[in-house]
């Protein structure tokens, strides 16, 4: 697939998704939610690709969804936003139930489906300079990209109704105070600090990656029953791959193990 609004790369086992929409602020429109689904499915498919990293270029992240392409559609609203919407949300479950960790760097300011996507990722860099915000609800719109999901959970209920409901901004510092990102560097270290997170998960276990991602996302909805069962079986099925015992006996030899993703 030729892609129009985003660039896929994959060096270093790494695969990079670089929104570039950038005279439009990156905004989300239909054939963008489209090519984010696309990729997904391509580097999440991939035995190659061992870690995937989001970014945009320009100053923006993705200032959230195209408004104009959505007034323009007229009557057509509602199958527009229904298209757009299930493309994104087919992305970041793929994104979520992956084996490979998701990197996002957060390098402007992450505005409505933006802010979404940048609580998707497992870790989240952000630019001294990026700015969060729901903004959803200053259009009369309701949230999409998976913020009703994880929002609440990185922050807490109360701390999610007041960033949802008031469209409260949020600068990097703040954002990661609140526990929305994982570190904030200066730009010119941005894309370097993602690139060697990216590249360092790249090289490690990477099924037991996903497995325990798969565990966290039911940590808040199981029973305590439930879960710990799901530990026992992932944690006794590792010794199906190959990283796992490979991994044991590196450490009884005080070895550094090397991974290969099996």
């Amino acid at each position: 697939m030729s892609f129009q609004t985003i660039n896929l790369t994959i060096a270093d086992q790494v695969g990079t998704i670089t929104i570039n929409r950038p005279d439009n602020a990156n905004a989300l429109n239909r054939q963008m939610a489209s090519e984010l689904h696309e990729a997904a499915i391509q580097l999440t498919t991939d035995p190659n690709v061992r870690a995937i990293l989001l970014t945009a270029t320009g100053k923006m992240f993705c200032a959230g969804g195209d408004l104009q392409e959505m007034e323009d559609a007229g009557g057509g609203k509602e199958t527009l936003l229904t298209r757009m919407a299930s493309d994104l949300h087919g992305a970041l479950i793929r994104f979520a139930q992956a084996n490979q960790p998701l990197v996002i760097a957060v390098n402007g300011t992450a505005a409505g489906g933006g802010f979404s996507m940048a609580l998707a990722g497992d870790v989240v860099i952000a630019s001294e300079r990026a700015k969060f915000v729901s903004a959803y609800t200053a259009s009369g719109l309701t949230p999409d990209g998976s913020s009703t999901y994880f929002l609440a959970k990185h922050v807490g209920l109360l701390r999610a109704k007041e960033l949802l409901l008031t469209n409260r901004l949020l600068t990097a510092s703040e954002a990661m105070d609140w526990g929305l990102v994982t570190k904030v560097v200066s730009p010119d270290d941005l894309m370097s600090e993602a690139g060697k997170i990216a590249k360092d998960f790249a090289q490690g276990p990477t099924l037991a990656y996903g497995n325990l991602k798969r565990m966290l996302t039911t940590a808040y909805s199981d029973t305590m029953e439930t879960q710990l069962d799901r530990e026992t079986r992932s944690i006794a099925g590792m010794m199906r791959t190959e990283d796992a015992p490979n991994g044991l006996s590196s450490f009884l030899k005080k070895e550094t193990p090397t991974f290969k993703g099996r």
